[in-house]
């Protein structure tokens, strides 16, 4: 069920929980062309944990990266269509909130242009979904970007095992300790 929220907002109403966008988002469709990095991996810990742990956007040390991360303006970390501001030895990294969702323990961002890496139209969505059988978690990631087609394979990878690999690898590390 789609509802719109407003004359510039969306949402996508599941189980009773809403998820906003803006509504231009919805006319970009990933494409089955566009390269699309993917890793996942189940949690001891139970969904609910996993997801208080990095449901706020700006919420970033859980990834074991020592790069802070702030939200623009002073938006909250769950407000969609706030901007993250990690900073990076180099210039900072922006990504906007496109999508929130307690209730689907979700939410999905892109890069603000410039892009810290050469790909554009870059969309990453991280999930958390219950595991019934022993009160676990199963964690995935993933993006679609469009790049140069000879990168597509460097792209996927690095997203895949230097980005999201690493980060939930610290996130197991986080929640551990």
């Amino acid at each position: 069920m789609i509802s719109v929220k407003g004359p510039r907002a969306g949402g996508l109403t599941h189980r009773g929980a809403t998820a906003f966008y803006p509504l231009g988002d919805l006319s970009l469709k990933e494409d089955e062309e566009m390269p699309r990095a993917y890793y996942s991996t189940v949690f001891d810990q139970p969904a609910s944990t996993v997801w208080r742990t990095i449901r706020d956007f700006d919420h970033y040390s859980w990834a074991g990266t020592g790069i802070a991360a702030q939200m623009e303006d002073g938006k909250a970390g769950d407000a969609v269509g706030g901007i993250r501001r990690i900073s990076t030895a180099g210039p900072p990294a922006r990504q906007r909130l496109i999508a929130h969702s307690d209730a689907d323990r979700f939410y999905s961002y892109e890069f603000c242009e410039p892009a810290p890496f050469p790909v554009q139209h870059y969309r990453a969505t991280l999930r958390v979904t219950p595991v019934t059988e022993g009160d676990r978690a199963f964690v995935e990631w993933w993006a679609t970007f469009e790049c140069a087609e000879g990168e597509r394979g460097h792209w996927v990878e690095h997203f895949e095992r230097k980005g999201f690999a690493v980060w939930l690898a610290a996130l197991r590390d986080h929640l551990q300790s």
